[in-house]
């Protein structure tokens, strides 16, 4: 027999659960020296103590928080990572179910959040990887794959064209490109811009930030600054890029607002670095251009976390609340008269408004086509 503390030697029977060594009496000496036994795991016990894990954590019941925001933010989170895991039929599937507008030159689809667009570092799916796959949901498994037209950001939801024909494509980028496209994005901003309608006129620069971590921000790059009092114009960078930015304060309380924005340029970041170091109200869950020296949580005033029934500990999963709410497209490929398409606040965002106490516009006011958000 084995030495107590020793492993006997003998092999598992697939099925019983058992070892031969142990079905029968082992006359050889034993395969265990006191450097074995002095060991304190082997190989075959510290694989049943991983199964015992991984059995534990499937059986682990997870905590479902009784606030209705709190719950429905976990959801978001779960959300969002999901979207990353999905067979990529399953997520063309999803985006055919939230089509805008459909005709033989484009395809208006409703964005998801946090879905990115194209491919890059740590992104296991994207909307340009399942683009062969919606075309064929749509028009058969003969037919080729929709091209991008435009992109949003990851966090961004709503009206994304997409068109049939690479030409067609050109044609709807450089719309995009000459300033021909009207745009209108729906933010819910951390503080009320003043005064409440106006034009941001600020080019735009990207540094890298020296903080807790390197890493690289859009920022303002001023054409004036003061200088004792006077206003002296500045050398403008070369590499800083002319960004306009209208907007509107559709509904305020006392620290969040619902404004409605028009990107005059297309500007990486624009909207968000306008609103941010511009105006000094900084989207609701923009955890990036929230704070300039930081990558870290949005801080939230005590008022909204009361309304929005959060800990500033939980802030970190508000998501970002801009949407793209509405594109008017110039006539384009076939079609002689122009195309205004309208974009269904995610469902999220509109549980934000409430929250928050922000009255949302009559959502037909602007007429064109509406679809229910995917998803979030």
């Amino acid at each position: 027999m084995a030495a107590a503390g020793c492993s006997a030697p003998g092999l598992w029977v697939r099925g019983t659960g058992q070892r031969l060594g142990s079905l029968f009496t082992l006359v050889s000496k034993p395969f265990c020296s006191a450097a074995a036994a002095s060991r304190p795991l082997d190989a075959l016990r510290l694989a049943e103590r991983l199964r015992a894990q991984k059995r534990e954590q499937k059986t682990k019941i997870v905590s479902v928080p009784t606030n209705p925001v709190q719950r429905r933010v976990q959801e978001l989170v779960r959300f969002t990572q999901q979207l990353q895991r999905v067979h990529p039929n399953v997520l063309a599937k999803a985006l055919s179910r939230g089509i805008l507008h459909q005709d033989k030159d484009l395809v208006v689809i409703d964005k998801p959040y946090g879905l990115p667009v194209h491919g890059g570092p740590g992104v296991q799916l994207c909307i340009s990887d399942v683009l062969p796959i919606l075309a064929k949901i749509l028009h058969g498994h003969k037919a080729e794959p929709l091209h991008l037209c435009h992109r949003l950001d990851k966090e961004t939801t709503g009206v994304m064209v997409l068109a049939w024909e690479k030409e067609v494509a050109h044609q709807v980028q450089e719309l995009f490109r000459t300033r021909q496209v009207s745009k209108k994005y729906w933010a819910i901003t951390v503080r009320v811009p003043v005064p409440s309608a106006g034009v941001v006129d600020i080019p735009i620069i990207e540094k890298e930030v020296q903080g807790q971590q390197q890493h690289h921000k859009m920022t303002l790059s001023p054409s004036y600054r003061m200088d004792n009092g006077k206003m002296v114009k500045r050398r403008t960078s070369r590499n800083a890029h002319l960004a306009v930015t209208q907007y509107q304060v559709l509904s305020s309380t006392l620290s969040s607002a619902l404004v409605e924005l028009q990107p005059v340029t297309g500007i990486k970041h624009q909207l968000r670095v306008h609103l941010s170091f511009g105006l000094d109200c900084p989207v609701l869950g923009d955890h990036k251009y929230s704070d300039w020296n930081r990558l870290a949580p949005q801080k939230l005033s005590v008022g909204i976390l009361k309304r929005l029934g959060l800990q500033q500990s939980k802030a970190r999963h508000v998501p970002l609340h801009l949407h793209a709410r509405q594109l008017v497209l110039p006539a384009v490929g076939s079609r002689k008269e122009e195309l205004n398409l309208v974009c269904k606040l995610p469902r999220f965002f509109v549980h934000s408004l409430r929250r928050l106490g922000l009255e949302m516009p009559d959502q037909d006011q602007n007429g064109g086509n509406e679809a229910g958000p995917l998803g979030a």
